[in-house]
């Protein structure tokens, strides 16, 4: 048996390991690279505990449960956490300014070529900064990782994009026009409000078949799967911002346009790398988002998760702030040239 025929669970053998050696090196070059860049920009490193009463409400996340016990064997409900975006608004209320955390994050139901159930995402936050300095900060870190390997194309799947290509800028409107001929924000009103049945319409007449019991988040979802996110990325890194208020997430409304939020996701190699905000700091409207999600979770799940109370105070006290949340080993993968995101982990699961 080659290693080329060792099952992948199979990390710790002799000949895969030194198979997948000079991507971890280059991982850890780049790594370092990217420390010392925040380093030089003045932020702080933080280290983001792993277990929270919440791993997150967004609807499609999945947690990992797991218990505590007291000494005296009195159970307490945990969960690993998804991102360590709940503790890092945390500590902006507590007074900090500019963080970053290479944190370790657990996710289930997530599996294949770009995915682990465990693995490491880079976050950082910005206190008092707007949205547009963070996806710079992105775009800086492009340059940066390529640097450290060194390369000079982001490679995956086969395609590559220059390092030195001009980034392009795209709201979710100009993407659905483009890629897909449909009029996204004529079946959004002026206060967000939707219409399912128009965007219904327009994604059959693009080739999306839909359900007669999809909302219009699926619809949505559909055709950014199917039409737009197959041709981000590929000339050069695409920033795709100005998502409509229902994507929002933990972002918050684009002042001068309340049907869209301050949300960005950079592609590259049609990769999706990172995903940012303009910070949501209304704890209403945030309980609003986080309790109609876990409605939605409980109908295509069968599950929620609770909210975390601590989380929602701290916002009350937040600055504003923009953040973003970036899959460290994606980066490793596309400017290393690996093959799959197992080639950047050191170890495995087993």
């Amino acid at each position: 048996m080659t290693h080329s025929d060792v099952p992948q669970s199979l990390w710790w053998e002799a000949g895969r390991h030194a198979d997948r050696r000079p991507f971890l090196l280059a991982r850890n070059r780049i790594k370092k690279a990217v420390r010392a860049w925040f380093e030089a920009e003045d932020f702080c490193e933080i280290e983001a505990g792993q277990l929270q009463v919440s791993p997150g409400n967004e609807t499609h996340l999945h947690g990992l449960a797991t218990t505590k016990l007291a000494p005296d064997g009195a159970p307490t409900p945990l969960y690993l956490h998804t991102s360590p975006e709940f503790a890092c608004k945390k500590l902006l209320a507590a007074g900090e300014e500019k963080i970053f955390d290479f944190a370790r994050v657990f996710r289930n139901r997530e599996a294949g070529p770009l995915h682990a159930t465990e693995f490491t995402m880079l976050e950082w936050y910005r206190a008092e900064a707007d949205w547009q300095v963070v996806i710079e900060d992105c775009l800086a870190l492009l340059r940066v990782a390529a640097a450290a390997v060194p390369t000079e194309q982001f490679a995956w799947s086969g395609h590559q994009v220059p390092v030195n290509a001009v980034p392009v800028r795209l709201s979710l409107a100009e993407a659905f026009d483009r890629y897909a001929g449909m009029d996204l924000m004529a079946s959004i009103g002026s206060q967000g409000q939707e219409d399912v049945d128009l965007l219904r319409a327009q994604a059959r007449g693009a080739g999306v078949s839909t359900d007669e019991s999809d909302s219009w988040s699926d619809v949505f979802s559909k055709v950014l799967v199917q039409k737009i996110e197959p041709s981000l990325g590929f000339d050069a890194p695409c920033v795709l911002h100005s998502y409509p208020i229902s994507e929002a997430a933990l972002a918050r409304k684009n002042p001068n346009d309340p049907r869209v939020a301050e949300r960005f996701e950079l592609y590259v190699c049609g990769v999706e790398l990172a995903n940012g905000f303009g910070e949501l700091t209304d704890a209403a409207e945030q309980r609003a988002r986080f309790e109609a999600d876990m409605e939605a979770k409980q109908a295509l799940y069968g599950e929620r998760y609770p909210l975390d109370e601590d989380f929602l105070e701290a916002l009350t006290k937040m600055p504003k702030a923009s953040g973003v949340a970036l899959g460290f080993d994606r980066l490793a993968v596309l400017a290393s040239g690996a093959r799959r995101i197992d080639d950047v982990l050191w170890t495995g699961v087993v």
